[in-house]
């Protein structure tokens, strides 16, 4: 893989992507979060995913050896996989790709369909979770304030969503050196979430896809 797209997006954007080997020894100096289903990760300069992709296959990795032999848990943990990796990405054309290359892994993993309601779901998630903007700015290409979704897995097949606002979180990590970005949640009353959503199933998540803008649909 070229390390860059076209000198113009190198002066443009400094647009350089990171190679697999340099991945691979990032990403091993916290191997052990990397292989844990539930630790979330956020690449706040995601490109087309050549980190969080690499990520999202630890993770179906480990869900393989821990739930490989149910298939119930393994299709609603796979989810949960997809649901705790974040991304920013400031160039449009980079952002699909990432968001297709992360739904590929794990389609792949699961052998899902297009119009399998998993399917559905994770492209949903993915849609929320890697967002298209700027980082430094933590706005949207919409220039509104970004916002990112908290997923957790209730059991049963049933699954939590709360919303934070980037600003706060980013605030939130340096008053706290505890854990993660999204760690330790409530400890303090300014780290309230934007929005809370009710307990949804896979199938109450593939029907958001319905309310994706038309360029973003399957």
């Amino acid at each position: 893989m070229s390390l860059i797209r076209s000198k113009q997006r190198v002066a443009d954007h400094g647009e350089v992507f990171t190679p697999a080997w340099m991945v691979e020894a990032m990403l091993d100096l916290v191997k052990s979060e990397t292989e844990r289903i539930d630790s979330r990760f956020l690449e706040p300069a995601c490109g087309d995913g050549n980190f969080l992709v690499r990520i999202l296959q630890r993770k179906m990795a480990a869900v393989e050896l821990k739930y490989g032999k149910s298939e119930f848990e393994k299709r609603h943990f796979a989810l949960l996989g997809v649901m705790c990796c974040y991304g920013i990405e400031l160039l449009e054309d980079n952002m699909a790709e990432c968001r297709a290359n992360m739904l590929e892994v794990f389609s792949e993993y699961l052998n899902l369909e297009e119009e399998d309601d998993l399917y559905r779901a994770a492209f949903y998630v993915l849609s929320q979770n890697l967002v298209h903007g700027d980082a430094l700015t933590m706005r949207t290409n919409l220039d509104q304030p970004m916002t990112f979704a908290e997923w957790g897995y209730l059991g049963k097949g049933k699954f939590q969503r709360r919303d934070f606002r980037f600003d706060a979180l980013a605030q939130m990590s340096g008053l706290s050196q505890e854990g993660s970005l999204f760690g330790h949640l409530g400890k303090h009353e300014i780290f309230d979430p934007v929005k809370d959503y009710p307990p949804a199933t896979v199938s109450e998540l593939a029907s958001f896809t319905d309310s994706i803008m038309p360029n973003e649909t399957l």
